[in-house]
């Protein structure tokens, strides 16, 4: 289905060629402008402090686990029936929300990362279109983003990726 969309794009795309006289075309590497972005240091930062605080309370979850199996495992040849069933009870309660939690702060760590990095490729969306109105490109591919490439060959005077840097105002690093 991607195959055909992208042979139909094409086709398109030199059916318009012939009956205008030119388009222009240009592709960007989007994470690579995200990378270089000072606000990307800012939410690597969040999202580690948030993956230490959600850490933290995993280990002390576990590490209470580990306090009550120990008591259980030291008096349970000795305690009555009731009170043995009731710490088992306890244990595998216990267990269980340990791996509900872990699944939970799964789910808040990709929230957390959808969340802070929104607000900046909505910044580089529109950083793209600025330039590509300022610059006359008909169509802007994205490169550089492995596995979802919707560029398979470009000529390397046609990246873009350079007039977004400086749209936002960030000096590309020399290479």
């Amino acid at each position: 289905m991607r195959t055909r969309f992208l042979l139909s794009f094409g086709l398109a795309l030199t059916l318009m060629a012939g009956a205008q006289a030119q388009l222009k075309i240009g592709f960007a590497d989007a994470n690579y402008v995200l990378t270089l972005m000072p606000e990307s240091q800012q939410v690597q930062s969040e999202l580690t402090s948030h993956e230490t605080m959600i850490q933290s309370q995993l280990e002390a979850k576990y590490r209470d686990y580990q306090t009550k199996l120990q008591e259980y495992q030291e008096g349970a040849a000795t305690m009555d029936e009731f009170l043995r069933q009731s710490m088992e009870a306890d244990l595998i309660a216990m267990e269980q929300s340990i791996q509900d939690f872990q699944q939970t702060a799964q789910s808040s760590i990709l929230q957390k990362q959808q969340d802070l990095l929104q607000p900046l490729f909505t910044k580089i969306g529109q950083a793209i279109e600025a330039v590509a109105v300022e610059n006359g490109y008909d169509f802007i591919f994205s490169a550089g983003a492995q596995g979802v490439d919707i560029l398979l060959y470009a000529k390397q005077d046609k990246d873009v990726t350079d007039l977004i840097l400086a749209k936002l105002g960030i000096d590309a690093p020399s290479e």
